[in-house]
């Protein structure tokens, strides 16, 4: 028997090598994914079929062991090994073998302890069977701890440009320049940078009690692609360029801070993203998004708020169950939470938090017609996910077709994302100065 298990693997191994079809048992993988990102990393193997998987995590050294039944090795399973980027923080290498006739082994060697999710998920979309390996840290990272640090590093390095300037004035008038630590530049009076494992202290948070804080969310990223345009471009990738200019423009208004929900290109579940923005207390949500439709004719941009009697349009409708649908092409690793769930955080969305969501989109629609086209001339509601915040005044910007050849093509212009991004940050300015936000309790 032992024989004869040895004598199929050498035949698989052999066929493999000479580029045969795999056995009729073996699943046929399709291809390999890495998505490294500062909250978790994302491995993903789809194939033809659903594969069965058995995991292990061992340390000393940290490694994660992964069993995937049903497989012969492949070029594609290969090819992980250098998919895996030196910048990715939890995976610091990848090991691939044969371990046993029809099961592939995969060790991980990660650079920190990790609490791995392993699931897979049925064909949706553009893809076939996927088996997932989500690589969280084992102790959450704080958003809120993430922004204090990321606030003292932007005033750091403005108080470094300060410094530096000034010594290089007084060195052109022949007087000593101000010494500064050789370590950098000095944090700010009153704000020393927490430990990562600690909680802000109470006088930070008082600091942070005086900023306006705006949530920006790109939509879709990581294997959520969103809408693809004529030519190939992504609407993930456009949002999420947009996203960070918004974000740099609030930074650099004084009073206002931004807190992105996704920095780079990983997939970030709906749900999630709400939760976000309310641990850190956004003031706002803006989710930014580039749209589709059947045909390449529609164009212009549009804003829509949360509804909670329906959508206000058959084409809103439409928009928001496609929007709410990225979960299920991104991939989560459970189903949608239960209805009884939703309708308790629905029914705490207030008339109004809706009313002020509706205020700031007329706004933003102001500041928007003077970029371009808008689709529609008021803002339209539906039951958008991401909106379900019940505490945060939250819109969705759909800020042109991306179906639409022409607006395509803006959309990848440089001088039009900026465009967007300065009405979208003139709307965002002209709201506060009306609606100045009240003094909120901020807690963890």
């Amino acid at each position: 028997m032992v024989e004869r298990r040895s004598f199929i693997h050498r035949m698989g191994g052999l066929m493999l090598a000479l580029g045969m079809p795999a056995p009729a048992w073996a699943s046929v993988v399709r291809a390999v994914r890495v998505w490294p990102a500062a909250q978790y990393t994302r491995v993903t193997v789809e194939s033809d079929s659903a594969l069965s998987v058995q995991h292990q995590r061992l340390s000393d050294p940290e490694r994660l062991v992964i069993d995937v039944i049903g497989l012969e090795l492949s070029q594609q399973l290969k090819d992980l090994v250098a998919k895996v980027r030196p910048d990715d923080p939890y995976i610091a290498g990848v090991r691939v073998g044969q371990f046993q006739p029809r099961v592939v082994r995969l060790v991980l060697d990660l650079k920190q302890s990790v609490a791995p999710q392993v699931f897979s998920l049925p064909p949706v979309a553009s893809y076939q069977h996927r088996l997932v390996f989500d690589l969280h840290p084992t102790v959450e990272q704080d958003p809120l701890l993430q922004f204090l640090q990321d606030k003292l590093k932007a005033e750091g390095q403005a108080q470094q440009r300060i410094d530096d300037a000034l010594g290089d004035f007084i060195g052109r008038v022949g007087k000593p320049a101000p010494s500064r630590p050789a370590s950098g530049p000095e944090t700010p009076p009153g704000l020393t940078p927490p430990p990562t494992d600690q909680a802000p202290r109470a006088e930070d948070l008082q600091r942070l009690e005086r900023l306006i804080i705006v949530a920006i969310d790109p939509g879709h990223g990581g294997e959520d692609p969103g809408a693809v345009g004529p030519t190939g471009l992504k609407e993930k990738d456009v949002v999420l360029s947009i996203g960070l200019q918004l974000r740099d423009r609030i930074n650099a208004t004084p009073g206002m801070r931004a807190y992105m929900t996704r920095d780079s290109d990983y997939f970030v579940p709906l749900g999630e993203r709400v939760r976000r923005a309310r641990r850190i207390q956004a003031d706002l949500l803006v989710s930014i998004h580039a749209d589709a439709f059947f045909t390449p004719q529609a164009r212009g941009a549009s804003v829509y708020a949360l509804s909670t009697q329906g959508a206000s349009s058959a084409a809103a409708r439409w928009i928001a169950d496609k929007e709410n649908a990225s979960d299920a092409v991104g991939g989560i690793n459970a189903p949608v939470a239960d209805a009884q769930v939703l309708r308790a955080m629905l029914d705490m969305s207030t008339t109004a938090q809706i009313n002020d969501s509706l205020q700031l989109g007329g706004v933003l629609l102001t500041h928007l017609d003077r970029v371009g086209r808008l689709h529609k001339r008021r803002v339209e509601q539906a039951g958008f996910a991401v909106l379900k915040a019940p505490d945060v005044p939250s819109v969705l910007v759909e800020t042109a077709f991306i179906s639409n050849p022409d607006e395509e093509k803006r959309l990848a212009s440089t001088d039009y994302q900026a465009a967007l991004v300065e009405a979208l940050h003139r709307g965002i300015r002209q709201y506060f100065s009306r609606n100045p936000p009240v003094a909120r309790r901020r807690s963890l």
